[in-house]
């Protein structure tokens, strides 16, 4: 009677807050879980439970295996606006329950925190785990990436059911040898393209082989420690590869699985290895490939990652990036950029951003080329502003601004093209600001 009472008043708080517009993403599973430790226990799940962990990519991967299985026809519960630790995904089952717990679902679809892997789905029953990566993210909150690796290790120790893996990252992959009786793990994979380089470009965190400490050989770099690698001595790294994207063509937007062409929004690196887990899990539930490839083609995330828009005359993309690769790997989008631009960097240290921000350190910045200005805004602008400006950076060209709205206003009193990065609170706040001020402008 409890559980249920809880169900019953949660589910009104977040009807309530959906008619006041809000998302309704953390509070009912927070009041929940406070109100009843053990009221997971309550919901009645008969759906295929998927979980998509690591460090980046987790949003765009989840949203696009749940876009997929829906344009499938399929009925999915997921909590897309990647509320992804205990209490967001409580919310999630909270929102989409009957009042006596049950789920009506033929899958569940959860982005899920590194950290809460372990604790969630030992009450919640997991079909299939996807792992995208891991980078140092977050140090005073996750603390070093190897920490977070070893608990999800732990966790496969007795884990049987669908594993995929990403093959190009050796912190990944080592996975594959946590229960030596599971046999259901795939590896994906992304093949050489002309933006992958033999020589390492960003700090990376996987150059030694986990079980015998050899340093790794890499035929070629995608981005810092994901690419094609292979321990000289124990030969770990060769992989049977599941799902594998060939003819890369990122330009345009386009590559091919087996003898089938796909074509896609986004012109990154980075969103193809997204792409390609996500196209493992359709592969994996055998999702109609024409289908995935129609899904494929029209996916767009549009919350602040690889975000294209036109504001005032002005190009502009917007990108959230938590931690050191995810800005590298941004910046590289100017690198390649030969027009006129401007940069707004926005940079805060609330607790889910990590309250230590020694990591802009492993910026690259140095990298900053024909880029006309740099704002910096949040609630760190001027260590961002010293950061840049010691990276050898004119600084009469910075501008920090002690507010995003100051920061948006100063962006756009020139035209040309702007790239905006955000870390993780500092995202939404700066997506608003640019749409509030396109809303404004709009002749």
């Amino acid at each position: 009677m409890k559980k249920f009472l809880i169900i019953v008043i949660t589910k009104l708080i977040a009807k309530m807050l959906k008619i006041l517009g809000k998302n309704a993403g953390n509070l009912p599973g927070n009041l929940a879980l406070k109100w009843d430790k053990s009221i997971l226990d309550y919901f009645k799940i008969t759906g295929k439970v998927i979980a998509v962990t690591g460090t980046n990519g987790k949003t765009m991967t989840n949203n696009c295996i749940a876009q997929i299985l829906k344009d499938s026809g399929k009925k999915i519960v997921s909590n897309l606006q990647g509320n992804n630790m205990e209490t967001g995904i409580l919310s999630a089952l909270i929102k989409n329950s009957s009042l006596t717990g049950k789920i009506d679902s033929d899958y569940l679809v959860f982005e899920t925190d590194e950290s809460y892997v372990p604790v969630l789905y030992q009450k919640i029953p997991l079909d299939c785990l996807v792992v995208l990566n891991f980078f140092r993210d977050q140090l005073d909150r996750n603390g070093e990436m190897e920490t977070l690796v070893l608990k999800i290790q732990k966790f496969l120790e007795t884990y049987n059911g669908n594993l995929i893996l990403n093959a190009d990252d050796p912190n990944v992959s080592r996975l594959s040898k946590a229960n030596p009786k599971n046999d259901h793990i795939f590896f994906y994979s992304v093949e050489k393209c002309a933006e992958s380089t033999e020589e390492l470009r960003e700090a990376a965190e996987g150059t030694y082989c986990p079980f015998c400490r050899t340093k790794l050989h890499y035929e070629y770099y995608q981005y810092a420690h994901v690419g094609k690698f292979e321990c000289p001595d124990c030969h770990y790294g060769k992989e049977d590869i599941y799902q594998l994207l060939t003819q890369i063509n990122v330009e345009n937007g386009t590559f091919r699985i087996g003898e089938n062409d796909y074509k896609t929004q986004y012109d990154s690196l980075y969103a193809f290895y997204d792409l390609a887990a996500a196209t493992s899990v359709a592969k994996l539930y055998e999702i109609p490939e024409e289908s995935v490839k129609q899904t494929i083609e029209k996916f767009v995330l549009n919350n602040g990652r690889l975000e294209k828009l036109e504001v005032n005359k002005s190009k502009t993309i917007i990108n959230l990036a938590k931690n050191p690769t995810g800005v590298n790997v941004s910046l590289r989008f100017l690198q390649k950029d030969p027009n006129p631009k401007e940069l707004l960097f926005v940079l805060n240290d609330n607790v889910p951003d990590g309250k230590d921000v020694s990591w802009i350190w492993d910026i690259d910045f140095e990298k900053l080329e024909n880029i006309e200005r740099v704002i910096t805004a949040g609630l760190r602008p001027y260590d961002a502003a010293i950061r840049i400006k010691t990276a050898g950076y004119p600084p009469e060209k910075i501008i920090p601004c002690t507010s995003i709205k100051e920061a948006v206003d100063k962006l756009y009193e020139t035209q040309n093209t702007k790239y905006v990065i955000a870390n993780y609170t500092a995202i939404q706040e700066t997506r608003k600001e640019i749409l509030d001020y396109q809303k404004s402008h709009r002749k």
